[in-house]
C-alpha cells in the first residue's frame, strides 16, 4: 500500500512539474518579440532565409554605370572644361589622352578641370596606362604650385626629396618618381608652372607598384597610404596603419594591366577611399590639420614615358 502511495505521489509531482513548465514556456514565448521567434532559415529569421517581409537582406552591389545625380566632367568629344599643355594632352577615340615619348619626354604635368574645387564628393573615371615607365593618377583637393615646391617651403625635409626607384633615381616626392633618368631619359617638354600642382593623388602606374595608393604631391609625406592598408595620420606622428584591407600583391590582381580600369574615389571629410574595379585598395583618415586638404581642384596626371587615357569621368557632390 505504501509503495502504491509513493508511486501515485511521484506521478502527481511529475504532472504538476510538467504543467508548471508548460505554463512558464508559454509565458516566455509570448514575451519574446515576434521577429526572434522565427526559426532559422525562415524569412525574417536569423538564418540564410532572410528576405522581404520584415527580415534582413544583403546590400545591393553598386551599379558603376548608374550616373543619376552625377555630373559628367568630360563630353567625350573635346577638352572643353579642362586646361593643360596641348603638346601633351589631346582627344582621341572617345578619351582624353596624354602621351610622353622617349625622344620627346614630358616632365610631370597635369590636365586641370576648371569647373570648381569640390569639398566632399565622389569621382568615377575609367583609365588605362600604357608603357612600363608610365606613372599617372588623378589629383584631387589639389592646389596650384607654380614654383613646384615639394612641401610648400623653399627648403624641404629629406623625406620630400625622393629616393632611388626601380629604374633609376626618382624625382622629388618618392621612389622612382619625377625627373630622374630612370623615367625615360632627358626632358623634351619641360613642366610649365601654370600646370604644377600639389595635393592628394589617386595613384596609378603601369606595373602596379603604386596603383591604388594615396600619394600626396608636393608634400613631405609622399606615398602616405599604401594599397591594402587603412592609414591614419596625426600631427607630429608618422602615418600609421590602423588595419589591413588585404595583401597588396593579391589586391594588385584586381587591376588590369594595359587595359581599362574603373576608378572610384570617395572623399568625405577627412576620410579618403580609393576603389579600383569594385575592390577597396586604400583608406586614409587624414587627422593632420597641418597637411590635410579640405577642398581643391581635380586634375589628370602624366609622368614618365608612355601613354595614359581617361574616359567616362563623373562627379557627385556630397
Amino acid at each position: 500500500m505504501l509503495t502504491r502511495f509513493r508511486i501515485h505521489h511521484f506521478r502527481f509531482q511529475t504532472t504538476v512539474a510538467a504543467v508548471t513548465f508548460a505554463i512558464a514556456s508559454v509565458w516566455i514565448w509570448n514575451a519574446i518579440p515576434a521577429r526572434a521567434q522565427q526559426a532559422p532559415g525562415t524569412a525574417g529569421g536569423r538564418g540564410p532565409g532572410r528576405g522581404p517581409g520584415g527580415g534582413f537582406t544583403k546590400p545591393e552591389p553598386i551599379d558603376y554605370n548608374d550616373h543619376e545625380g552625377w555630373k559628367s566632367l568630360f563630353d567625350g568629344a573635346t577638352l572643353n572644361g579642362w586646361e593643360g599643355n596641348l603638346q601633351v594632352w589631346r582627344f582621341e577615340d572617345g578619351a582624353i589622352v596624354g602621351e610622353s615619348k622617349p625622344d620627346n619626354r614630358v616632365a610631370t604635368t597635369y590636365l586641370i578641370w576648371t569647373g570648381g574645387e569640390p569639398v566632399d564628393f565622389e569621382l568615377k573615371a575609367e583609365m588605362k596606362a600604357e608603357g612600363v615607365q608610365m606613372n599617372t593618377g588623378i589629383q584631387y583637393r589639389s592646389y596650384h604650385n607654380p614654383d613646384n615646391l615639394r612641401c610648400g617651403m623653399p627648403t624641404c625635409p629629406p623625406q620630400a626629396t625622393g629616393t632611388p626607384g626601380p629604374g633609376g633615381p626618382g624625382g622629388p616626392g618618392g621612389p622612382g618618381r619625377g625627373g630622374g633618368a630612370g623615367r625615360g631619359g632627358p626632358i623634351g617638354i619641360p613642366a610649365d608652372p601654370k600646370w604644377n600642382l600639389g595635393g592628394y593623388q589617386f595613384d596609378f602606374d603601369f606595373v602596379n607598384r603604386f596603383s591604388g595608393n594615396m600619394y600626396e604631391q608636393a608634400s613631405p609625406r609622399g606615398e602616405v597610404a599604401w594599397r591594402g592598408e587603412i592609414v591614419r595620420t596625426e600631427t607630429g606622428k608618422k602615418p600609421r596603419s590602423v588595419a589591413h584591407l588585404g595583401n597588396a600583391d593579391e589586391l594588385a590582381g584586381y587591376i588590369k594591366i594595359n587595359d581599362w580600369n574603373q576608378l572610384h574615389l570617395i572623399a568625405r571629410g577627412n576620410e579618403l577611399i580609393h576603389i579600383i574595379n569594385g575592390q577597396t585598395m586604400t583608406i586614409m583618415i587624414d587627422d593632420d590639420p597641418s597637411l590635410a586638404k579640405a577642398k581643391g581642384v581635380i586634375a589628370l596626371q602624366i609622368e614618365g614615358v608612355g601613354k595614359v587615357s581617361f574616359r567616362n569621368i563623373w562627379l557627385k557632390t556630397l
